[in-house]
């Protein structure tokens, strides 16, 4: 089983949007690889009390030569937190070997340095995942 994780940054690089691109690239390889755990296990809470894990294996489960499309997303700041918007796209084949395509915004989130923020809060996490059949 390969391992997604994502790669270590410096605490600056970890607040910008290169922080967020890499635990949205760390998920989006671990579909592609098939790992739907690993990669339901790389959301935060909000997007777990959202899909459940069994619901996310059974949204992929079904495809073959999966690829996840996360091109350059939109930050912004609200409320004490930043959040990164990315329009992703997924791509595969189906067991009868038809083309499935899921479109949607995936949202990423971290607390900005917040007194009282605990450490996973101010590190970037997928908050929501809105993936629906084009």
């Amino acid at each position: 089983m390969p391992d997604i994780t994502p790669a270590p940054l410096t605490p600056e690089a970890g607040r910008t949007e290169k922080g967020a691109r890499t635990n949205l690239l760390a998920w989006a390889r671990g579909i592609e690889l098939r790992e739907f755990d690993q990669a339901w296990n790389l959301m935060g809470d909000a997007a777990k009390a959202q899909t459940s894990r069994a619901q996310f294996n059974a949204l992929f489960h079904p495809l073959r030569d999966i690829t996840v499309a996360v091109p350059g997303g939109e930050m912004e700041g609200a409320a004490g937190s930043s959040y990164y918007t990315v329009p992703t796209t997924v791509t595969g084949t189906r067991t009868d070997g038809t083309k499935a395509v899921l479109k949607g915004n995936v949202v990423l989130r971290r607390v900005n340095d917040v007194d009282g923020a605990t450490p996973a809060q101010l590190k970037w996490h997928i908050e929501q995942v809105n993936l629906r059949p084009a």
